[in-house]
């Protein structure tokens, strides 16, 4: 298990790195998080991508389908892998649980998809 360190406390996330409390998200956890990704700075797309996905998945319980999170947000086709080349890093800066019995896979290492396994 692991943390990220805000205002004097230790947030606490799962050992894939995934925020564990999610009441515990805002911007400035987020960007802790993608730091611990290999991300140092969030743009503005990024934040509107990460943003998007925590209002849909609360909404509807689900991750969304990849293609329409860039559609919404009014960015490319394929956004999410250009701005955090693989989703499963997104979901994770945006303080999302981890989704069991799914994970994403790649052939090309540029694009991913989600299937399920486990």
């Amino acid at each position: 298990m692991g943390s990220v360190r805000y205002m004097g406390k230790d947030i606490a996330l799962d050992s894939e790195g995934f925020l564990l409390a999610g009441e515990d998200w805002n911007e400035d956890i987020a960007k802790k998080i993608a730091a611990r990704e290999g991300l140092d700075n969030l743009n503005k797309e990024q934040l509107e991508i990460i943003t998007f996905m925590r209002e849909y998945f609360f909404k509807y319980k689900v991750f969304p389908i990849l293609n329409n999170v860039c559609k919404i947000v009014h960015q490319p086709k394929q956004c999410v892998n250009e701005q955090f080349l693989n989703p499963e890093i997104a979901w994770k800066i945006a303080g999302l649980p981890k989704q069991e019995g799914f994970h994403f896979i790649s052939m090309d290492g540029k694009t991913y998809k989600m299937e399920s396994c486990c």
